[in-house]
């Protein structure tokens, strides 16, 4: 980046597993998390909190300008699926629905948006991604197709 140039950009990404397959399961889901963290951060973005249950995952960061959000989420749905597919945790070929959200926070939103990642499995006992989803699209005021949205079996 050019000196001189200061950016505060805090965004929250949700995506789900192909089909809303439950295939991120509790065995090995902390690496896949951990590995996640790792690309945002050789990527040169601030991986704040990476979590998820077996069918989505939300990830929060500190954007580093320099690369485009959707160069970002290539990268990491690329990467993380050919990490899982190279450790054979599942049978069959592991991948990610396409798309993605993306939702904007202002600095003093972090400590709030971290702990609502950090408790996904909690909060999704009471309300099911669909809904959380659908809440996200609507609390930010994003018009959405419904044939656009990620398959949801529920």
């Amino acid at each position: 980046m050019k000196p001189g140039t200061f950016t505060q950009l805090y965004i929250q990404i949700v995506f789900a597993v192909k089909y809303r397959d439950r295939l991120l399961h509790e065995s090995f889901r902390t690496e896949v998390f951990k590995y996640i963290s790792g690309i945002i951060s050789n990527k040169e973005h601030k991986s704040i909190i990476v979590n998820g249950v077996s069918d989505h995952i939300h990830i929060f960061i500190g954007l580093n300008p320099k690369m485009a959000l959707s160069n970002l989420i290539g990268e990491i749905k690329r990467n993380s699926s050919i990490f899982i597919n190279e450790q054979k945790w599942i049978k069959g070929h592991f991948a990610w629905q396409e798309g993605y959200g993306a939702f904007s926070y202002s600095r003093l939103d972090i400590d709030n948006v971290y702990k609502y990642i950090l408790n996904q499995e909690k909060h999704h006992k009471r309300k099911s991604f669909k809904h959380e989803y659908l809440s996200l699209l609507k609390q930010f005021n994003i018009e959405y197709d419904e044939k656009y949205l990620f398959d949801f079996f529920e």
